[in-house]
């Protein structure tokens, strides 16, 4: 296949507790897909595993201590030809601890744990319901 788009890795991490997952609604100064429901994620500068764990530190304040990994997912390969982008999502399930230590940064304007059968409800990146799939339940 050939394409124009310019491939960016990017890490995506759903935090789980009690059967729920954590979604967070992108700011107005991010990039792209403002205002859209997500789950913790970032470009990759070094390797996957390192960098989803700087997304969660910048994004939530939670600490590598605070959460245990369940699954890492196969890589999702989804064009967004609007943006001239082909993404590729590495996605991760990380259960949490203690949902009171989370504390979003600048990146979100809003926090939802939800069922994971009712993410289509809400206005999501593109694909999230398939990236949650590679990696839920565990």
């Amino acid at each position: 296949m050939t394409s124009n788009l310019s491939e960016k890795h990017v890490v995506t991490c759903f935090i789980e507790s009690g059967g729920e997952i954590l979604l967070l609604r992108r700011s107005q100064q991010v990039g792209s897909y403002q205002g859209r429901w997500a789950g913790v994620s970032g470009y990759v500068d070094t390797t996957p595993d390192e960098q989803v764990l700087t997304e969660i530190r910048e994004e939530t304040s939670l600490q590598p201590m605070d959460l245990e990994l369940l699954k890492k997912g196969e890589p999702l390969p989804i064009e967004d030809n609007e943006l001239g982008v082909r993404w590729v999502v590495h996605p991760y399930l990380f259960r949490i601890k203690d949902r009171g230590k989370i504390q979003t940064d600048w990146e979100h304007t809003e926090t939802r744990w939800i069922a994971p059968k009712d993410i289509d409800k809400l206005t999501t990146v593109p694909r999230l319901k398939e990236t949650l799939d590679r990696v839920y339940p565990a």
